[in-house]
């Protein structure tokens, strides 16, 4: 078992997110700077004109009043060689267009500022609208799977299985084998820190843009072993972005569509990003491991928050009562009742569970 942290070492974390944060808030109001500094040069260029006769540089500023009373009142300086002859219209278009460039690296370089701050002090916000969005989304196919009734092949499986947790395990496996990469499998919640996510399978960058994902070295809930799941702590909606406050005895709360899963922490632990099995290995009881990358803005190490499974909670065609069941209670009251045998009907065995 990894150790626990121990005070000091998260007051050093504390500090070395503290000085990256820093670090970056400086580099990106550098990059500001720079793009303003450009913005300035080429707002300069664009009032300077080429003289196309001999290649002199006619700079546009106000002229001397007894000058400008003798050279028609243009306003403009002229070199002494160009002094009788007509100065060169000013190329408009062209100042126009530098001018524009010049205001949108202005622009530019304050909206870069803007994301550093808003990352720093929330999360990042461009990408944390497209994880809503496909929040969104996957809230509604995992409903979708919620009140889907079990396959031909499901059904007569779990008419033979009379223990719950059999039958929990059974369409864990059946979920874990059908569905897709990247699509919804479950719904995570962590009341200590706020969060409520969507799972998805798989652990690829374009899963965890959607939200937490299941590594696929580990099981789906509900079937012996351990379930592993990683998300990000400051992009696409950040939703592990405080499992570092997560504290022993905090509940974590995993939905399937088969079972209500209530998991209690035991501690956490900071490994290196080549240590899967740290995440991933068997241990002699279930448990849930939440795995993101430490310190905050660094993918240096990974910090692992482990917690054992205390609670199961059936649902849907998992808290239908199989037909070996079914029949012995329709015998009883046969029995009871009437000499007349009652065989249970389909729509008993699979009725939802409210």
């Amino acid at each position: 078992m990894l150790s626990v942290f121990r005070t000091t070492d998260r007051e050093a974390s504390a500090k070395e997110v503290a000085a990256r944060a820093t670090d970056a808030a400086m580099r990106a109001a550098e990059a500001a700077i720079r793009a303003a500094d450009a913005a300035i040069e080429a707002a300069n260029a664009a009032v300077r004109l080429i003289d196309e006769h001999d290649g002199q540089v006619i700079m546009l500023q106000p002229a001397p009043a007894s000058r400008r009373n003798k050279q028609g009142d243009t306003g403009l300086i002229l070199p002494a060689s160009t002094a009788g002859a007509a100065a060169a219209p000013a190329p408009r278009q062209g100042r126009l267009a530098f001018r524009v460039l010049a205001y949108a690296l202005i622009v530019l370089g304050g909206l870069a500022l803007v994301d550093a701050a808003v990352t720093l002090v929330w999360q990042e916000p461009v990408s944390a609208l497209y994880a809503k969005l496909r929040q969104d989304q996957l809230s509604g196919a995992l409903r979708r799977e919620e009140r889907a009734a079990p396959t031909p092949v499901e059904k007569l499986a779990l008419a033979n299985l009379a223990d719950q947790r059999a039958r929990v395990a059974f369409l864990a496996g059946e979920l874990e084998h059908r569905a897709g990469e990247g699509s919804a499998v479950a719904r995570i919640r962590i009341p200590r820190i706020g969060v409520s996510s969507v799972v998805v399978k798989g652990t690829r960058a374009s899963d965890l843009r959607s939200g937490p994902g299941i590594y696929p070295e580990t099981v789906f809930p509900g079937i012996p072993g351990t379930t592993a799941i990683a998300g990000h702590r400051t992009t696409y909606l950040a939703p592990f972005r405080h499992i570092d406050a997560l504290h022993r005895g905090n509940r974590i709360l995993l939905d399937a569509p088969y079972a209500h899963f209530t998991y209690t922490i035991t501690g956490k632990a900071v490994v290196k990003p080549t240590d899967v099995a740290a995440a991933t290995r068997t241990v002699g009881y279930p448990r849930l491991v939440l795995s993101a990358c430490t310190p905050l803005f660094s993918a240096a190490k990974r910090l692992l928050v482990y917690a054992r499974l205390t609670s199961t909670a059936p649902a849907g065609a998992a808290a239908a009562a199989p037909l070996s069941t079914l029949r012995a209670r329709a015998a009883g009251r046969a029995r009871s009742s009437s000499p007349a045998v009652l065989e249970p009907r389909e729509g008993d065995l699979l009725s939802p569970h409210v």
